[in-house]
């Protein structure tokens, strides 16, 4: 005789998106780790700058737009890693006292609207890098730097970001449905 109070064994999530989840998972921690150390690479274009300044009465004309692109980079790369760690800055007057399904639910709602954001954020992207890419446009300061390479960089981590986003869609479906993310 079967107990029949005990609850259902719930079915596991899709195995593709699980999958998808995951990997994107794994690959935004690859990325957010490397980007980490892109501070060290700030670190010592600011120290390169001040000793130069010291030493030869002289400024870097380069340093300034240097740092701005590399803590550009660290910035975007780290973006996704931050929002799969869900580590970013979150307004919390009413949320932590929603219970986790609740949670889960308010979670797969909003961030459809930071996928269409982040989206829409990508096509700007892909428009710039490809304006940049095909006149060689050059920032309008005394070095004159090209700027296809940070834009392509702030390209991709808009991409990452938006990966992350449709991770995390996804996990939140799970969890507001109550399934197990095996």
């Amino acid at each position: 005789m079967t107990d029949s109070t005990a609850p259902a064994p719930q079915k596991p999530f899709p195995a593709p998106l699980v999958a998808f989840s995951r990997s994107v998972d794994r690959f935004n921690r690859l990325i957010g780790r490397f980007a980490m150390y892109l501070f060290f690479v700030l670190a010592a274009i600011l120290l390169y700058s001040t000793f130069s300044r010291l030493l030869t009465g002289s400024p870097v004309n380069w340093a300034l737009e240097m740092c701005q692109f590399v803590l550009s980079a660290y910035y975007i790369l780290g973006g996704a890693w931050a929002m799969q760690d869900d580590t970013h800055v979150r307004m919390d007057l009413v949320y932590g006292r929603l219970s986790p399904v609740r949670r889960a639910q308010v979670d797969a709602f909003t961030i459809l609207f930071v996928i269409f954001y982040l989206g829409t954020l990508f096509y700007g992207g892909l428009s710039s890098t490809q304006y940049a890419i095909t006149y060689r446009q050059v920032n309008y300061s005394a070095w004159s730097p090209v700027l296809w390479p940070v834009k392509v960089v702030m390209t991709f981590g808009v991409f990452l970001v938006l990966l992350q986003a449709i991770s995390c869609l996804i996990r939140d479906v799970a969890a507001a449905m109550g399934r197990p993310f095996k």
